[in-house]
């Protein structure tokens, strides 16, 4: 049922670094025709640092683990493809649907047909007001039974970032800054709170996943933290007034549920001119270089 394209296989069978890349980005993240561009853009950045791309998806039912670029243009052009995450994949294999794949599908997608690192822009958490809402992402359950390294800017800042954390913690799931003793705000280098740990080349990380391995430890993700460069972070002071006014906005609406971070991650781009996904695709670029360069170290065992 899975299939893994050929260029992923061989890699992988060599012992060779493969980074696998989510899809939602693609088909769900970004206006046409930017998005494939970008797509075409990461896949080029995984290869030109040694490694092996795996961008994942689900097309007519089959779920794909690396893509050809006709399918890639799929993904990113037509009508119709869903968003799927974890719970959806039995549904849409049924169905015969095609979709892009959030961070849980992807996981579980690479996980199973054997990756051990993952980039992506932000994980999903607990959403603001957990307390009346009880909402939180399906990524958090997710990584907390699979073993994968997912190289991220942290959680996005329109989540409860402390409750996340301390989410991650109680499933634990381990949590590490990359050169940074301070977990990034997705769009900000410092979401101003503290990890326990951080981590400072791409060979201590995949130190850390061996020590999994040979610990037998459980099957959780390990998450390298790793900030947007400052430079290109959103300036803190407009996102901290856009942020409020969105969060403002959406109560006004009486927006909840699922409709909640579509709306504001929406405000956001619309109320910083554009700025915060500029921000959000120079977290991606460089998450993507950095999970290649920690591919290659744990090929290189």
């Amino acid at each position: 049922m899975l299939v893994v394209s050929e260029e992923v296989r061989e890699a992988l069978d060599a012992g060779r670094a493969v980074v696998a890349l989510e899809s939602t980005i693609i088909a769900h993240g970004l206006p046409r025709p930017r998005n494939l561009q970008v797509a075409l853009e990461l896949e080029d950045t995984v290869r030109r640092a040694g490694a092996v791309p795996a961008t994942i998806a689900v097309l007519d039912g089959r779920p794909r683990v690396g893509l050809a670029k006709d399918q890639l243009e799929r993904v990113a052009n037509e009508d119709g493809i869903r968003k799927l995450g974890h719970r959806d994949l039995p549904l849409a294999v049924a169905a015969g649907a095609s979709g892009a794949t959030t961070v849980s599908a992807t996981a579980q997608l690479a996980a199973l047909a054997g990756l051990r690192v993952f980039a992506t822009g932000g994980l999903g958490g607990v959403h603001r007001e957990w307390t009346a809402t009880q909402d939180e992402s399906a990524d958090l359950g997710l990584l907390a039974r699979t073993r994968i390294t997912v190289v991220c800017a942290g959680v996005k800042s329109i989540l409860d970032v402390p409750a996340t954390l301390q989410r991650l913690e109680t499933l634990g799931v381990a949590v590490a800054g990359y050169g940074t003793d301070r977990f990034p705000g997705f769009y900000l280098s410092d979401s101003g709170h503290p990890v326990d740990w951080t981590l400072r080349s791409p060979e201590q990380v995949a130190d850390v996943m061996r020590a999994q391995d040979a610990l037998d430890a459980a099957d959780t993700a390990l998450i390298v933290a790793n900030p947007v460069p400052e430079a290109e972070q959103l300036d803190p002071a407009l996102h901290a007034r856009v942020l409020a006014d969105a969060l403002h906005a959406c109560d006004a609406e009486g927006i909840s549920g699922q409709g909640v971070t579509p709306f504001l991650l929406d405000y956001l781009v619309r109320h910083t001119d554009g700025a915060s996904l500029e921000a959000n695709l120079a977290a991606v670029r460089g998450n993507v270089r950095l999970a290649a360069r920690i591919a290659s170290a744990w090929a290189r065992g």
